[in-house]
């Protein structure tokens, strides 16, 4: 065993303690040393000496460069050079005729007529969708069957034909009306052709489309949260409305929002179908301007711009709702 070394008195002794966990026996204890056990932070080399330059990366990973990328890219420029010949080049889209009714007032009209129905047909659409999509997710048998048949008429029927039906149903039914039991009145008496006009023909069959689509869409979104949180939910003492609005909801939003904007924007397309039964919309005035003065090309060019134009406002749109709603959420 080592002899007892008396503790130091001083910073000048020679000597330190021994440790025990540190010493083994038989070793002689070390002399003492200044600033022992002080651990330093070593000096960073200066920029000059490691040529690293202040506020760059010390390492930049970079993505490795595969040999498609190259061929892809003289494809794309390809394709580029040949929109620039179709488009820009060729004097046949008579780009002077398409900027003159770009803004011209009849297009204009037509333009409000297609926005104002869109809108309408689109709220009327998801009133309609939310029903379906409750009767889909009820207990009870009778209201599941009806969404079932509601969905499966809606897919089967084309929404041109539905149009068509729905504009000519007074040769089926000359007359809407409502009797009261047990007598000769009626509540309502009314003729379907005053009931049914090109408009109202247009605006029931677009809701009933989207009503369709859109049930299944928010029936998908509310399926795909978790259970558990229903129950979880239950077991808190929340009643059903709250939990719909406060836990269900908020979440199946997220999934919800691009399946139903690509329907709110295929509604702008589908409004074109209503030319079928002579509403007077964007396209169809298109139709009518160019059947008097055969300027077809440049007329079409014009209904496409401006259906792009709202297509890009309401993608604006979903990518502003998508962010807010996802947020907290890996993309």
């Amino acid at each position: 065993m080592p002899s007892k070394v008396e503790p130091l008195t001083a910073p000048h002794s020679a000597t330190r303690a021994p440790n025990p966990n540190r010493d083994a026996p038989g070793d002689a204890p070390m002399p003492y040393q200044p600033g022992a056990g002080v651990v330093k932070k070593p000096h960073a080399p200066s920029a000059h000496q490691s040529g690293h330059v202040p506020g760059t990366a010390d390492m930049t990973i970079h993505e490795r460069r595969r040999k498609s990328d190259v061929f892809w890219n003289v494809v794309f420029a390809g394709v580029l050079v040949l929109l620039y010949l179709l488009i820009v080049k060729n004097p046949r889209w008579e780009w002077g005729m398409v900027f003159t009714f770009l803004f011209n007032k009849r297009v204009i009209a037509g333009l409000e007529n297609t926005i104002v129905l869109t809108l309408l047909s689109s709220a009327l659409g998801l009133v309609l969708g939310c029903i379906v999509a409750g009767c889909r997710m009820s207990s009870h048998r009778a209201l599941r069957v009806f969404g079932y048949l509601y969905i499966w008429v809606i897919r089967a029927t084309p929404t041109l034909v539905m149009l068509l039906f729905l504009f000519f149903i007074s040769a089926l039914v000359p007359r809407l009306y409502l009797p009261i039991p047990f007598t000769d009145a009626n509540v309502f008496n009314i003729n379907t052709t005053t009931l049914i006009s090109r408009y109202s023909a247009a605006v029931l069959g677009l809701s009933l489309y989207l009503g369709g689509y859109s049930a299944e869409i928010f029936r998908g979104g509310l399926a795909s949260i978790d259970p558990g949180q229903r129950e979880a939910a239950k077991a808190i003492g929340m009643s059903d409305t709250k939990m719909m609005i406060h836990i269900i909801v908020p979440q199946a939003v997220r999934v919800i929002i691009p399946p139903l904007s690509n329907e709110l924007i295929t509604m702008f397309k589908n409004t074109s179908l209503v030319t079928v039964i002579g509403y007077v919309e964007l396209l169809t005035t298109v139709q009518l301007i160019y059947s008097t003065n055969f300027e077809t090309i440049p007329l079409l060019t014009v209904a496409c711009i401006w259906y792009l134009v709202l297509t890009s406002v309401a993608m604006f749109f979903q990518g502003m709702l998508e962010k807010k709603f996802g947020k907290g959420f890996k993309r």
